[in-house]
């Protein structure tokens, strides 16, 4: 078997410097010398359209000339706002000997993962499979009929590491041993085709649930990495993971009373605190990076994600929810300030990502460096904020403001979080006490102090914006925008406020007009913004499994939210369309992705990761809609799903912890919350603020106007016996088969609620 070893990939290393400033905005089509890709919407290709390499997107036109010409197809897979796919193209892609010696031996193909996550998921697993760890860029040589050979991650243009090959040397070896020994790799692709189908077939292996065993396990495997003292799970680097603090959210709600309930509050609430102070937080501009490089969460990977906006938006209000501490409250509005801001398109769709790389503050800056939009040096921060605070010795804002963020002179990155010294002289803005404290080192009063340190950040976020900005992945994707929807509707419930809840609703809209078929009442991945308008691909590419159960979940948490069944009804479709699209008839559970002859595997998502698995919010979507609906059928496809996964769930819970909040869910059944009332009237009002000013994650909200027409009361007949009393708007809470006696009082639903 050829071997090559295999470089680490762009996630876990950070800050190499790129060695040339290219733009990352989209090119326009009248340029010369572009490839292929110049003719694509995805940002990512159209990073790669000037590239001497002879591109082709990935489909048909690239596998018949693979075929005809009997080449090795080489496959590159990225995405816009990797660090090290940028190094990698920069280094060979941009290189015109490389970029001749892939045209000449190889059919070159770039697939963006967030277009293409089945390909992406399809090779990945061959290559963590053959080395021990995955990442971005991947590169993957393939025989003309897709089947896998040798792959990589990041390789170096030259063997520069350690005698290890570099990407020429690489290029060169797999051309001769297709020349020499073609019929070998052809055989050798087909072995490993073969193993990696055998292991990843996910099937039922027994009728058998998961215990309750299985959820202490995962806490207790929570418990062990979680980090006492700083917050989050293991070291370094540190990754937000929204997952985990769902299911200990739920775990606080199913044993208040208990040490372990207090104890999985504790570690999400102080998680979250030590989150929103370090330097993950972009203080300035709002919303969070993708991780910390560090354990303090001090020095992050500066990229911004909108899966990262959705699911955190959601962690601070469930937060907010059962503490009512408004730190919460505050960092929900801060991220939905940024996704408004800088995330959104015009007509209510969510854009994807903004890079962690723009050009330096400086003229005549050639060459990106990461985190340069973001980070200060101590004389940048006092420039602006030189004003005196009153009845003060000469204390300055910038005094305050320094002291409150950790701004140092000489910069408050260490050596060992920059080796490349990107962040040499620069500070990452970091909370290390309160305001409280900040407020008595200069003899100020804590609500004085917090309006410096507002005012300071209002007039460094304009100073900011003189900078050249980072560039902006504006793909819009389905399955993320549903995330989005359920972060504004759970932040528009948790906080009482209308617009969060208005913004949902127009996403979801945006949703359904560009983004769904509905003569085939099939989802669309992706579109893209061109000129200020929604554009789309030639060949559309149809929505994967979790473009359905993404937003399926943000349609349910809507229609809790604003009571408009049409969302549910929707819902109801997507949830159909998903099962007739994506269920494995046979083994049960969803797969990635519908048949494709071009797609060799078919892989069931088994890890709660960045985002979370499709089966896992699958399990909770259909329970909820199993309530909703009155549809058994719909939670005997939850209770198949968590038998397919049991074995996976009692050996290694924590990979699914988003998938025990719906085995928890099951077993302690939904609790069924009906209002009857007229939507806009002040009783109806309060005792919908009852329930929302409380954290029920089992809960099924409706809202009920007494009409027996109605979608939901023709399809839960038990609405047509739950009339008001006396006129007035009426709670009813039903659980395990059986229904409370109406109530008319909020203090009297809260106690239901809580009993």
């Amino acid at each position: 078997m050829l071997q090559v070893c295999l470089y680490r990939s762009c996630r876990p290393l950070r800050r190499v410097a790129m060695q040339e400033g290219r733009e990352m905005a989209t090119a326009t089509k009248t340029e010369g010398n572009r490839n292929r890709l110049g003719l694509e919407k995805s940002p990512y290709l159209l990073q790669h359209a000037s590239n001497p390499v002879d591109w082709y997107p990935w489909g048909v036109e690239a596998f018949t000339k693979a075929q005809a010409e009997n080449k090795p197809i080489f496959l590159s897979v990225g995405y816009s706002t990797c660090h090290w796919c940028h190094v990698m193209e920069r280094e060979s892609f941009e290189n015109a000997e490389i970029g001749q010696l892939m045209n000449d031996s190889f059919v070159c193909v770039k697939v963006d993962r967030e277009e293409r996550p089945d390909v992406d998921r399809m090779y990945m697993t061959f290559v963590q499979a053959t080395s021990g760890h995955g990442g971005w860029p991947m590169s993957v040589f393939l025989t003309p009929d897709l089947k896998p050979i040798v792959g990589g991650t990041y390789f170096p243009p030259d063997d520069r590491y350690f005698g290890q090959p570099g990407f020429k040397t690489i290029l060169n070896r797999v051309a001769s041993m297709w020349s020499s020994k073609k019929d070998k790799l052809n055989q050798q692709g087909s072995v490993i085709l073969d193993v990696l189908m055998q292991g990843t077939v996910v099937k039922s292996t027994s009728a058998r649930l998961p215990d309750d065993e299985t959820v202490t396990k995962c806490v207790a495997m929570l418990t062990s990495s979680y980090d006492s003292s700083l917050g989050g799970f293991n070291t370094e680097p540190k990754f937000p993971q929204p997952v985990k603090l769902n299911f200990l959210f739920r775990i606080y709600a199913r044993e208040a009373s208990t040490a372990k309930g207090k104890d999985a509050l504790d570690m999400c609430l102080h998680t979250l605190s030590m989150m929103s102070k370090g330097g993950i937080h972009d203080h300035i501009g709002q919303g969070f990076h993708r991780y910390s490089t560090d354990k303090l969460w001090h020095v992050p990977h500066f990229e911004k994600m909108l899966y990262d906006q959705s699911q955190l938006a959601v962690s601070y209000s469930d937060a907010y929810q059962i503490s009512r501490l408004d730190e919460f409250a505050t960092v929900v509005r801060d991220i939905l300030l940024y996704v408004t801001r800088d995330l959104s398109h015009k007509s209510g769709g969510f854009f994807s990502a903004e890079d962690a790389d723009s050009l330096p503050n400086s003229d005549g800056a050639v060459k990106k460096k990461e985190g340069a939009f973001c980070v200060w040096t101590d004389e940048e921060v006092r420039g602006p904020l030189a004003t005196p605070v009153d009845g003060t010795a000469g204390t300055t804002y910038a005094d305050v403001f320094v002291k409150h963020y950790n701004v140092h002179a000489e910069g408050n990155v260490s050596p060992h979080q920059d080796p490349h010294e990107e962040l040499k002289g620069k500070n990452v803005l970091l909370v290390r006490g309160s305001v409280e404290d900040t407020a008595a080192a200069f003899q100020l009063d804590a609500g004085q102090a917090e309006r410096i340190l507002q005012q300071c950040r209002e007039t460094l976020l304009k100073e900011r914006r003189k900078r050249p900005p980072p560039h902006l992945d504006d793909k819009m994707i389905t399955s993320w925008n549903g995330l989005m929807i359920s972060g504004f509707a759970r932040a528009g419930q948790a906080l009482s406020d209308a617009t969060y809840i208005q913004r949902a609703i127009q996403a979801a809209e945006f949703v359904k007009r560009h983004l769904y078929r509905p003569e085939s009442g099939v989802l669309l991945r992706s579109c893209y913004h061109e000129d200020g308008t929604v554009t789309q691909i030639a060949s559309p590419i149809e929505g994967f499994v979790d473009d359905y159960a993404f937003l399926v979940r943000g349609l349910l948490d809507l229609y809790e939210s604003c009571y408009d069944e049409r969302w549910l009804q929707w819902a109801e479709t997507l949830q159909l369309k998903q099962d007739d699209v994506f269920w494995d008839v046979e083994g049960g559970a969803y797969f990635t992705n519908k048949e494709d002859a071009d797609i060799l595997l078919r892989i069931k998502d088994d890890q709660d990761g960045a985002e979370p698995s499709s089966n896992s919010v699958a399990v909770s979507n259909l329970l909820r809609l199993a309530t909703f609906l009155d549809k058994s059928e719909f939670s005997s496809r939850a209770v198949k799903i968590l038998e397919v996964f049991s074995d996976r769930l009692q050996k290694i819970p924590v990979a699914l912890p988003e998938m025990l909040c719906g085995l928890m869910m099951l077993k302690d059944t939904c609790k069924m919350i009906v209002i009857v009332g007229e939507k806009d009237q002040e009783d109806t009002q309060k005792l919908l603020l009852t329930v929302h000013s409380n954290f029920i994650p089992n809960k099924v909200l409706i809202l009920h106007n007494g009409k027996k027409d109605s979608f939901l009361a023709e399809r839960l007949r038990i609405l047509q016996t739950m009339p008001q009393v006396e006129g007035r708007a009426t709670a009813y809470v039903c659980q395990h088969n059986s229904c409370s006696l109406p109530v008319t009082d909020p203090q009297e639903l809260n106690d239901l609620l809580n009993c």
